[in-house]
């Protein structure tokens, strides 16, 4: 018989906060993270805003700054989100094994300390034209800090919490985009499913509001440059939408064995029901566009959660605010759920959070969670013109109270064509 894995530890470091019940609340108000990019001058960038973590660092969790700050932010935001999910599990307050105690994480890399960079790159450059690889490295090896360099890998994070926590169990790391969190959470139930583990410590952290990383996204023009209006910049499903707006921050998850939560008596926030995985095998940056890869890891996750099609009764949506995705979901929602689709309340808290990227797929699994307990939907906000391509109900504006959700489900879509799909279980 299959075990049975539930959540019973949630944290979070966001752009709405650092408290998920509160971020869950703002999220039902409506409330927007985005704002001007205050962390380096983006003056010169096509799009100058995102939804910031701001005021916030890990002494907020008890942990000495001086003691993480050659770590990356993506590290930081884990260490904060990790130890609040553990310490909303309980899990340390009862007997466990070392061996039986993982981490599985979808985290990004860290970032460069672009200065740094650039006066190598000046250094190469200094006796004219042509570019001097050996002073272009003297610089390097004179300027660089061996620690913050290494440090900056993406499986930092999962090696942070294992240490912090005696997690001695299988300790991985998958970085596939946008899908990432969410696909080590799907990964790491089937660990516990399987009997290789009975708690996993899961999730994901990221930032990629630096110069690198928003000079990227404006490259592929998938960022919003609706910089008058940055409340009003991420869109869903809206017909003026122009592309998503970049979001950081981390959450980490507290993923145990049904029977051995129930045992201990701990709080249970409901059961990872389904989980499907696929891959467009298409192009690297467009999702297929019969939305082949979406449709066939919606199925898996409903074959895998044994559910009907109806018992669905809601959707936290990849939205994430570009023109393609948004009609290619719609359009892999529809052909999945029949006309059964436009009944399921389906909502993209992108449009207030931002794209926490590699982060993004834990985050919205958590507020299917909430959904779940509170039988309430968060909106979509700034929905304003239709799109006759996105017709489906994207909870528009205002939260709705959605009785009795037994089953909600999440959708995160990467670049490079990684979908998936995790079902949640109310118990």
């Amino acid at each position: 018989m299959r075990r049975r894995v539930v959540v019973t530890g949630i944290g979070g470091v966001t752009p709405l906060g650092s408290d998920m019940e509160v971020v869950w609340k703002r999220l039902l108000a409506g409330e927007s993270a985005v704002d001007h990019i205050t962390r380096f001058d983006a003056s010169s960038f096509p799009t100058k805003i995102a939804a910031e973590v701001k005021n916030w660092d890990v002494s907020e969790v008890g942990e000495d700054v001086k003691r993480w700050e050659n770590q990356g932010l993506h590290t930081q935001f884990a260490i904060g989100a990790g130890k609040k999910a553990v310490e909303d599990s309980g899990i340390l307050d009862s007997p466990f094994d070392p061996l039986r105690f993982g981490v599985y994480t979808g985290s990004g890399e860290g970032q460069q300390f672009f200065p740094r960079f650039a006066r190598m790159m000046a250094s190469g450059c200094e006796d004219g034209e042509e570019f001097s690889l050996v002073k272009y490295i003297e610089e390097g090896l004179k300027d660089f800090d061996a620690e913050s360099e290494f440090e900056q890998e993406p499986n930092m994070p999962a090696a942070h919490l294992a240490a912090m926590f005696n997690a001695q169990g299988p300790n991985v790391n998958c970085l596939t985009a946008c899908a990432a969190s969410v696909q080590a959470v799907g990964e790491a139930t089937e660990m516990i499913r399987n009997g290789e583990c009975d708690i996993m410590i899961s999730g994901g952290a990221h930032s990629m509001i630096h110069p690198m990383g928003v000079m990227g996204f404006n490259l592929l023009t998938a960022l919003s440059t609706n910089n008058e209006n940055p409340r009003g910049a991420s869109r869903p499903f809206d017909a003026k939408r122009d592309g998503f707006v970049l979001g950081e921050g981390a959450v980490i998850v507290i993923l145990e064995e049904y029977e051995r939560a129930k045992k201990r008596g701990a709080k249970i926030y409901g059961e990872i029901a389904g989980y499907g995985s696929s891959a467009d095998a298409f192009r690297i940056t467009d999702t297929h566009p019969d939305g082949r890869g979406a449709i066939s890891c919606i199925e898996m996750a409903l074959k895998d959660a044994d559910c009907a099609l109806t018992d669905i009764r809601y959707i936290n949506a990849h939205g994430t605010s570009t023109t393609v995705n948004d009609k290619v979901e719609t359009l892999a929602i529809k052909k999945v759920f029949g006309d059964y689709a436009y009944k399921i309340p389906t909502s993209s808290t992108k449009s207030m959070i931002g794209h926490m990227i590699a982060a993004a797929g834990a985050s919205e699994m958590t507020y299917c969670l909430y959904a779940m307990r509170d039988s309430m939907v968060p909106p979509t906000i700034n929905q304003e013109e239709k799109d006759p391509l996105c017709d489906l109900d994207y909870v528009p504006n205002i939260a709705r109270e959605v009785p009795d959700i037994k089953y909600a489900m999440t959708n995160s879509f990467g670049f490079g064509g990684q979908n998936v799909s995790i079902i949640v279980k109310k118990i």
